[in-house]
């Protein structure tokens, strides 16, 4: 009987220490445990649009061109209970080339959107929100064929927006709008030669008449490279699919100043319509509006009695931009 009592005893206790060690390795295993949630979503898009042109022999004239557009558009959205915090990254850098003339930029713009948002509980569209943004290009531009003195520069100019207000996104709808009535707004222009002149709304330098040579002028005082101004800021996104792989998308910013001129209304925006082929071939048609009262269209005058060119100031303009292209574009 001891015997049998033993042998029992020895199987109980082996059985409890496997099914023991099996519990363990179960538990322990990584490859068996779920990774927790993360807060966090991205998305990272990059594209390249190209159309081009050629004519050999063609009776009725026209000259060759090709043009390529190359776009990114990366966004990281951290969304946990009452809590929002949205960025965004879109470059563009487009190039075009024709017979008889050299490369020349169609497209330049660097622009960060980061927005922050609380809300009082995880039913609502309505956040207390604060705004930043910051928008500027990656090289000089020129007012072609004049490649000698250059209209705009990195940082030259640079815009930043900072504020506070209230923001409403509708994820199902996808589209946002924000409103802030306490927004500051930098103007950057970092290059002297073009603070000099007062370009975007700086303030621009100040000349004396040289005693000993009346053509010349003496500088006094340097151009300032910074303005800033304290207004009412409205953004709006909005993207919808108005028939099947089909998609209308909207920018809007309307930005006016307090002290300087209050209701003139600085316009910013952006419509583009995309044509999806597949995951990767899409054809898009845009429309880029701009007016800002600060930004002076230049015209090129000629001295009558030297032939000499210059560029002077033509006042505010309505600034359009149109694109048509098709291209590839990349998602992951």
């Amino acid at each position: 009987m001891k015997l049998l009592r033993y042998t029992l005893f020895l199987f109980i206790l082996l059985f409890t220490t496997n099914s023991f060690s099996q519990i363990i390795r179960t538990t322990l295993d990584p490859g068996q445990i779920a990774p927790p949630p993360s807060n966090w979503a991205k998305k990272n898009k990059l594209g390249f649009d190209i159309s081009e042109i050629a004519f050999v022999n063609w009776s009725a004239g026209g000259t060759s061109s090709i043009s390529g557009l190359f776009k990114g558009e990366f966004t990281r959205t951290y969304m946990k209970d009452n809590h929002k915090w949205f960025n965004e990254l879109i470059v563009k850098y487009g190039m075009n080339k024709q017979d008889g003339t050299e490369l020349r930029k169609t497209d330049d713009a660097v622009q960060f959107n980061s927005t922050y948002g609380f809300r009082k509980d995880t039913i609502s569209n309505w956040f207390y929100s604060a705004k930043f943004n910051f928008n500027t290009q990656f090289t000089n531009g020129y007012r072609y064929p004049n490649r000698d003195v250059a209209i705009s520069k990195p940082f030259a100019p640079a815009y930043i927006f900072l504020g506070a207000g209230a923001e409403n996104s509708d994820k199902k709808k996808n589209r946002t709008f924000y409103f802030s009535p306490i927004t500051l707004k930098t103007t950057l222009v970092l290059d002297q030669d073009l603070a000099n002149q007062g370009a975007f709304g700086v303030k621009k330098a100040i000349y004396a008449p040289d005693p000993l040579d009346p053509d010349n002028q003496i500088l006094i005082e340097e151009g300032q490279k910074v303005k800033a101004e304290f207004g009412i800021l409205f953004t709006g996104y909005m993207k919808s699919e108005i028939y099947k792989n089909i998609f209308y998308e909207n920018r809007l910013t309307l930005y006016t100043d307090y002290l300087n001129r209050f209701g003139n209304v600085d316009v910013d925006y952006d419509t583009r319509l995309d044509l999806v082929v597949n995951a990767y071939v899409k054809a898009n048609i845009g429309l880029h509006i701009i007016y800002d009262d600060d930004i002076k269209a230049k015209k090129e005058v000629v001295d009558p009695v030297s032939g000499s060119k210059s560029q002077v100031d033509d006042g505010p303009k309505v600034q359009l931009r149109q694109v048509l292209g098709v291209g590839l574009v990349y998602a992951f």
